[in-house]
Formats: structure tokens, C-alpha cells, sequence
């Protein structure tokens, strides 16, 4: 029977990133990551990746393209970048949490700065880096919000990628593993949850994986040393605590099919299966076939150490964490006037539904069957740990913040998650919509596309009194939590 309210132990909450949100540069022996050489952008105006040459030539490119081989992080002192304030979670986490509190969050997804940690990302400790986590973590307990903490999230540190070129080298391995032991032992007894590497199936650049260079090969064998990274660290986290739950994060965007069309379908499928490698090799334990096909094809070899497999097979996550923001489709005769990027993915339109105001198609039946696809493949316990509507807020006259659109948004999602549990028999862990408070956005560095239930103030261009407001939505949202979802299920 299906019932009118989500599982007791749902857990509601929301979900943030440190190089989008936390601020703090440098602040108390932190060091710089590579998320840090990125200016900010627009729609219009791509961001980019500012480097100097051996030769203290200066320079920059999109953040997507690779750097000159021998480039090493730059920051300009004319430049604006937004990580370096973000909206100051640094200074204004015992408020924000508190705000937290006060919608009902039973758990509040966040990454720790692997460089306010470690400055170079080595064995190097910044003891103050870890009291800072200290306090963010005890003040959650406090409200009974638990923790739920993504280890690395799109930034590494600027160190390792000038010397190391990032996950190239396999020393990058033992460095983050140190990192991990260091965080686990640390919260051994205040975090259950953990995920490895945010959204693994869209890293490639060097702000996200530190390599200088973008080629199949470099790529997949950084991804190759990612996955063995990952697993040690499940290895790890279980010995320290047998309780810990380990996941990985996917950035998860279904496809479907134009038409009928079998060239349509099959690409549809090759799409799908670039987010679903991730998920074997994870879950399973084991590069699947058709990716080992693929390789040979395009003569890419992945060296491996003799005990790799071994480690793939032994480290398999406890759950699977992802990100669900649009459905995506496979149209062989698209032109480039159809496309639309979303999410670092660029894919044809789909005429059947609306989009944002980013041109992001907004699909929350495609939320359902994301979680019965992902369910049924794999059957371990599935978190979506980011949903949103990135948007442009209006505050009025009076102070108010009526984003009337960003309630529909999330009722509609909220919804399909209900159907997904209680129709098609998923096993889901709980729901964290991104930015639930407002931060910077990863893929155009902006502020003017809102995520969150609570307003920022602060602009494209870094200015603003970085003060806090509730938007309409925060009421709303805190009733779904205080109902267990009844609120959002009970309107047709």
C-alpha cells in the first residue's frame, strides 16, 4: 500500500561544496587548491584558468581546455576568483548551521578542503585547518544534523597539480590516502557518512584532477589511480570503523532515445553506459567489458600495479551517492542549435519539457527512473545528494523572496523520489538539494544562479554584505522535513 509520507529514518537535508561555498583562502594555514586559479563567469563568459610559465610568462584558458605542460598555478592579483570568499561558510558557519537547524535538516552533505588540511596535499598537517572542521562537525551534532562528508570535491591541492601533475602520478594515491586516514581517525565516532570523489564520471581538467593534459590516455589512467584511491580508502574507513558507510558520487544524467531509430538507441546506450562505468567499476568491482573494448580500440593501456585488481574488487562502496538535475536525449541528426550543456555534458534538446533559465531540462519523472535504473543494475542503497533549480532570485521591495518556481521544482521531485520508493521498491537513503543556501556555481561562477532556500547577498562581481535571508522556499522545505515529505505529497 502505498503510504503518504517518506521512511522514519529518511534523511532530509542539503548540500554544499567547499571550493563553491566554504571561502577561508589561505585563512589559518590553508593552501592554495586548484579550484583557486578560477575566475569568475557568466552564461556569456566562460570562466578561466589563470597559470604561469617557468619563465614568469602569465597566461589563461577555459577551465576545460589542458594546460601548457609546464604551467603552474598563478593567481592575479586584478582578477576576481570567486572560491577565495565564496558566500564565507568559513565565517558564518555557526549561523548557517543554525539555519540549517531551523528548517529540520536531519543531514547536511559538505566536502572538506583537502588543502586547509594538508596546504601541498602531502603529509603536512595544518592542525588549525582540522579544528575548523572540528567545530562544523560538533556544531551539527549539537542540532542532531548528521554529517555526511564528500572527501574530495572538484579541487585538489595546487601543489600537487604544479609537481605531480595531479592524479597522473600514482604518488597522488598515497598523499590522498593520508588525507583520508587522517579525516576518518579524526571523526572516527561523529561521521557515518562518507563519499570518496564527487560527481567521478565528470572529472577531466586540471582544476578537477590536476593533469596537464586532457588526452584519453592521461585521462584514464588519472581516473585508473582515482578508482584504486577510492577503494584503498574504503579499505581503510572499514578497518578504523567497521560502521563507517563509503560511497561513491555520480553525476547522473539518464538519456533517452530521440525515437525508435536503432542508431538513436544505441547511442543512447553508449551514453548511459559513460555514467554507468563509474558505477561498475565502483559497485562491482571490475572494469566492464565494454569499456576494456574500448580501450583496445583506441590503444588506450592502463598500467596497473599487480594488486590493483585485487583492490577493485576488495573496495566496493557501501552505497551509491549522485546528482540528478536533468534527463538528457540521443539524436544522431542533432544540429548545434539543438544542444544544450548541462552539468559539464553537452546533449540535444528534448521537446517534451521545459528547461531553467541555464537551458537545463527540467524532468522530474526522469528523477524516478534514474533511481529504478540505478536500483535495479546494482541494488545497494541509492542517496541523491544533489537536486536543485538553478535560478535567477528577485528580492522585493519588502525583503521577500517569493521562488514560487524553485517550490514547484523541488514538490515535483520530491514526488517522483515517493513514487520510486514506495511503487518500484528503491532503497533510498535520503535527499540533500544542492546549494540549499546560496554559493558560487561550479560550471559559470556566478551568483546570479541561485540554488538556495537561504538568499546570499552577494553579487557576480564579489561585492555585497554577505548577509543571510530566507527565501519563500525555506518555509516551505521546512515543513516537508517537519511532515516527513506529507507536506509536498499531499498537493495534486
Amino acid at each position: 500500500m502505498m503510504t503518504n509520507k517518506f521512511p522514519d529514518n529518511f534523511l532530509w537535508g542539503g548540500a554544499t561544496a567547499a571550493n563553491q561555498y566554504e571561502g577561508g583562502y589561505l585563512a589559518d594555514g590553508r593552501g592554495a587548491s586548484t579550484a583557486d586559479a578560477i575566475t569568475g563567469g557568466t552564461q556569456t563568459s566562460p570562466r578561466m584558468i589563470t597559470y604561469q610559465l617557468l619563465d614568469g610568462t602569465t597566461g589563461k584558458v577555459t577551465r576545460e581546455k589542458a594546460l601548457p605542460t609546464n604551467a603552474k598555478t598563478y593567481i592575479d592579483p586584478d582578477q576576481y576568483y570567486p572560491s577565495h570568499i565564496a558566500t564565507d561558510f568559513y565565517h558564518h558557519w555557526k549561523e548557517d548551521i543554525a539555519l540549517f537547524a531551523e528548517m529540520g535538516f536531519k543531514c547536511y552533505r559538505f566536502s572538506i578542503s583537502w588543502s586547509r588540511v594538508c596546504p601541498k596535499g602531502t603529509k603536512e598537517l595544518n592542525e588549525d585547518g582540522l579544528k575548523f572542521y572540528d567545530q562544523v562537525i560538533d556544531e551539527l551534532l549539537k542540532y542532531d544534523i548528521e554529517p555526511v562528508v564528500t572527501i574530495n570535491h572538484f579541487d585538489m591541492p595546487a601543489y600537487l597539480a604544479d609537481e605531480f601533475d595531479g592524479w597522473s602520478s600514482r604518488k597522488t594515491i598515497e598523499y590522498f590516502l593520508f588525507f583520508c586516514e587522517t579525516i576518518f581517525n579524526r571523526y572516527r565516532d561523529k561521521v557515518k557518512y562518507w563519499m570518496t570523489f564527487n560527481e567521478i564520471n565528470i572529472l577531466r581538467s586540471w582544476t578537477q584532477l590536476g593533469i596537464h593534459s586532457n588526452d584519453p590516455q592521461t585521462l584514464y589512467q588519472a581516473k585508473h589511480h582515482i578508482f584504486v584511491a577510492s577503494a584503498k580508502a574504503v579499505e581503510i574507513g572499514k578497518k578504523i570503523n567497521k560502521d563507517f558507510q563509503i560511497g561513491m558520487m555520480v553525476c547522473y544524467i539518464p538519456n533517452y532515445p530521440k525515437n525508435c531509430r536503432p542508431e538513436n538507441v544505441l547511442e543512447s546506450l553508449q551514453f548511459n553506459r559513460e555514467l554507468e562505468f563509474y558505477m561498475d567499476v565502483q559497485v562491482r568491482g571490475y572494469y566492464p567489458a565494454y569499456k576494456i573494448k574500448e580501450f583496445e580500440r583506441k590503444g588506450i593501456k592502463i598500467s596497473k600495479e599487480a594488486d590493483d585488481d585485487r583492490i577493485l574488487a576488495k573496495g566496493t562502496v557501501d552505497y551509491i551517492g549522485f546528482s540528478y538535475y536533468m534527463s538528457s536525449v540521443s539524436d544522431v541528426d542533432a544540429q548545434e542549435s539543438d544542444m544544450v550543456i548541462g552539468n559539464q555534458m553537452k546533449v540535444a534538446k528534448n521537446p517534451y519539457l521545459e528547461a531553467s533559465d541555464w537551458g537545463w531540462a527540467i524532468d522530474p519523472m526522469g528523477l524516478r527512473i534514474s533511481l529504478s535504473k540505478i536500483y535495479d543494475r546494482y541494488q545497494v542503497p541509492l542517496f541523491i545528494v544533489e537536486n536543485g533549480l538553478g535560478a535567477y532570485d528577485k528580492v522585493e521591495d519588502d525583503g521577500s523572496i517569493n521562488d514560487d518556481y524553485r517550490i514547484d521544482y523541488f514538490q515535483k521531485h520530491i514526488q517522483a523520489i515517493h513514487e520510486a520508493i514506495t511503487l518500484d521498491g528503491v532503497d533510498v537513503i535520503g535527499y540533500t538539494p544542492w546549494g540549499c543556501i546560496d554559493l558560487v556555481s561550479a560550471g559559470t561562477g556566478e551568483m546570479d544562479k541561485r540554488y538556495g532556500f537561504i538568499y546570499v547577498n552577494l553579487d557576480n562581481e564579489g561585492e555585497g554584505d554577505l548577509s543571510r535571508k530566507r527565501k519563500k522556499s525555506f518555509d516551505w522545505y521546512k515543513k516537508v522535513i517537519e511532515t516527513n515529505g506529507q507536506s509536498a505529497l499531499d498537493v495534486q
